[in-house]
């Protein structure tokens, strides 16, 4: 077999998984919005749940915070890890290679083991209960090898001249990372932010563990609280309400499309607003 044949035949293979990937999607996104456009109704957006309205508003507004709470805890030290074993550490060093092998054994181990050690450890040993901050620090635990290693792999991606050039017209290791390195990986890093948001939205095992499934607004950290896909578990497990979960997974579907939408935006933006200065 010839070399132009192998090409041809490896570039139908990659347009074949594209549009059985796209069709599996689209797929699902019919399933969802024909299933659930029809069942949005007013009631579901009443501010206080019930019986009868069977309300996603307190959901939709505790997801809201889980997530914010967990990227600010998970984002920080994640970044900053990154920027430590990609900037800082010697390369090669044994230290890089044990914190990468953990973080990757951590990303495979199930949400069902984190949600026992957020019982366990946030809930029972710290006191906390069945809280709005249990369930984040439990999140944030769970999303931090992910964005630790999309932001290191997106440092890594940035070229070696520009660090190069940086330090030729003077400037330090911190101001070249945070000044030149940083902007040219935000699409990477920005991805892994949206990936650990898409897993922080539609966690479920680790949330009724720490979180707990009370259907109110959390008024305060340790108040328990129920996230969107607790919310859809929920009332589709007691067979009454099975409508109303497809439409609550359609404003979790359009939540999702939107902060990648916006993610998408704010990376391009910031991107080109900082390429280029030292």
């Amino acid at each position: 077999m010839s070399a132009k044949t192998k090409a041809r035949l490896m570039r139908l293979a990659a347009y074949a998984g594209a549009a059985f990937t796209m069709a599996v999607f689209l797929s699902i996104v019919g399933y969802i919005l024909i299933k659930g456009v029809g069942h949005l109704s007013p009631e579901l957006f009443a501010w206080e749940y019930n019986s009868e309205n069977v309300s996603l508003m307190p959901a939709l507004i505790n997801t809201l915070l889980m997530t914010a709470l967990s990227l600010i805890v998970a984002v920080p030290l994640g970044i900053g890890a990154a920027i430590y074993l990609t900037e800082y550490a010697r390369r090669g060093n044994r230290l890089v290679k044990l914190v990468r092998v953990t973080a990757e054994t951590l990303s495979g181990i199930p949400s069902i083991i984190y949600g026992l050690f957020g019982s366990l450890f946030f809930v029972v040993a710290l006191k906390m209960g069945l809280s709005l901050l249990s369930g984040a620090l439990t999140l944030s635990i769970m999303v931090l090898p992910l964005i630790m290693r999309s932001t290191e792999e997106a440092l890594l991606a940035v070229p070696d001249s520009y660090r190069e050039g940086s330090f030729g017209l003077g400037a330090g290791r911190l101001r070249t990372t945070f000044k030149v390195v940083l902007p040219s990986a935000i699409p990477g890093i920005l991805a892994g932010v949206i990936l650990a948001i898409g897993r922080i939205v539609g966690e479920t095992a680790a949330l009724i563990y720490t979180a707990g499934t009370v259907p109110k607004i959390a008024n305060s950290l340790f108040d328990s609280t129920r996230t969107l896909s607790v919310h859809m578990y929920a009332i589709s497990q007691e067979g009454l309400y099975i409508n109303q979960s497809y439409a609550t997974a359609v404003v979790l579907l359009v939540i999702v499309i939107g902060i990648n939408a916006l993610s998408a935006w704010v990376a391009k933006k910031i991107g080109r607003s900082n390429y280029g200065k030292v």
